[in-house]
């Protein structure tokens, strides 16, 4: 097997003590921790005590604790030689104060040899459907991806000041069917039309079990203070998306509805996806964090099973 091929689960000797801290331990969370624990040790920061068994019994020691008090984080100074991050801001404001209390806490004793953080494509805002890499200058056009900036360059200081290695993953729409909303499928039920052809929006996906791999590869072979783009190598326009996957659970397409209609006809949150449109190239995930992906497209993946 060529070098650049080796199996996710192959660490280096120098990793097989290591301990990884997932902050965000939700489905992805979860996921990436399936393929760390039979490896290395795993810690997860949840502020749900009634969760501490369920953890445990994922091979996981659960640390309680609250990215929204920053006293509770305290305990985390010191423990882990990588970090997980894939909690997100809170739903409000300009910044993500839970980054920065996180931040704070891994600054003290010794820091963490590598920290990967779990952010988003929405940084790049609108790019007229054009092809882009992670040199694209960002310009966030929501509240949402303005905090992600905000994170990203904390967690940029942060990596800088303390000698520690960053991977920032810019993500797109996660998908899988064995996720919480994952699929398309409640939204095609509710009927909720998409743009009409001469105004759809190119999207880009990616399968949660490939977001996973991709995460855990980042924590080893990321390159210091590097952007990478974690999705797929589909070319899908937003409503054609809604159009496979109703062909493929058997249901009606979505109606098609002009821009102007939708302005008059869905919620806000909704039209901010679809004011934007890129389509994201992925070298630098194959090259440098060589994974291979198991789900090329939604096409594979809607439908894949455990």
């Amino acid at each position: 097997m060529p070098s650049n091929q080796t199996p996710l689960g192959a660490l280096p000797a120098r990793f097989k003590r290591a301990r990884v801290l997932v902050v965000g331990y939700g489905d992805v969370g979860q996921r990436a921790a399936r393929l760390l624990a039979p490896r290395v040790r795993v810690l997860a920061l949840t502020r749900d005590t009634e969760r501490a068994p369920l953890l445990r019994g994922q091979h996981v020691q659960p640390l309680v604790g609250d990215l929204d008090d920053a006293i509770s984080l305290r305990r985390l100074a010191g423990l882990a030689t990588h970090v997980l991050h894939l909690a997100p801001p809170p739903a409000v404001g300009e910044g993500d104060p839970r980054t920065a209390a996180l931040l704070r806490v891994l600054a003290r004793r010794t820091t963490p040899a590598a920290l990967v953080y779990g952010s988003t494509s929405g940084v790049y805002g609108d790019c007229a459907g054009a092809w882009i890499d992670e040199t694209r200058a960002l310009r966030p056009q929501t509240a949402r991806a303005r905090r992600r900036v905000t994170a990203e360059k904390h967690i940029r200081g942060f990596g800088r000041a303390h000698d520690v290695r960053i991977s920032i993953l810019r993500i797109p729409g996660i998908y899988a069917p064995d996720r919480e909303g994952g699929t398309p499928r409640a939204r095609l039920l509710r009927g909720t039309p998409v743009l009409a052809a001469e105004d759809d929006v190119f999207t880009n996906h990616i399968h949660a079990d490939d977001l996973a791999r991709a995460c855990v590869a980042a924590l080893w072979r990321g390159k210091p203070q590097r952007v990478v783009h974690v999705n797929d190598d589909s070319d899908l326009k937003m409503g054609d998306y809604f159009e496979l996957a109703a062909d493929l659970y058997g249901l009606p397409r979505p109606p098609r509805i002009s821009r102007a209609a939708a302005q008059e006809q869905l919620p806000p949150t909704l039209l901010s996806f679809m004011s934007e449109s890129r389509r994201m190239g992925n070298t630098r995930l194959k090259r440098e964090l060589r994974l291979r992906l198991r789900y090329f497209s939604p096409e594979a993946g809607l439908l894949s099973k455990k």
